[in-house]
C-alpha cells in the first residue's frame, strides 16, 4: 500500500481546504435536514433502494 505523502512537512498532519472552508459540514446539515445522501455511493445507494420498491412493493 503506497504512504500518502504529507504536504504540511508534519508526518501525520494533512490539511483539507473543504473543511477549513466549512463545505463538508454544510454537506453533513443538508444531508440530515433533506435525509439525501450526498456522496455518490450514498445516492446510488438510495436511489437503488427506491426503484426496487417500486418494482417489488412494499
Amino acid at each position: 500500500m503506497a504512504r500518502r505523502k504529507s504536504y504540511t512537512g508534519i508526518p501525520g498532519l494533512s490539511f483539507s481546504w473543504k473543511r477549513a472552508l466549512g463545505i463538508s459540514q454544510t454537506k453533513q446539515r443538508i444531508a440530515r435536514q433533506t435525509g439525501v445522501p450526498t456522496t455518490k455511493a450514498g445516492m446510488e445507494r438510495k436511489l437503488g433502494k427506491m426503484i426496487l420498491k417500486l418494482i417489488f412493493g412494499k
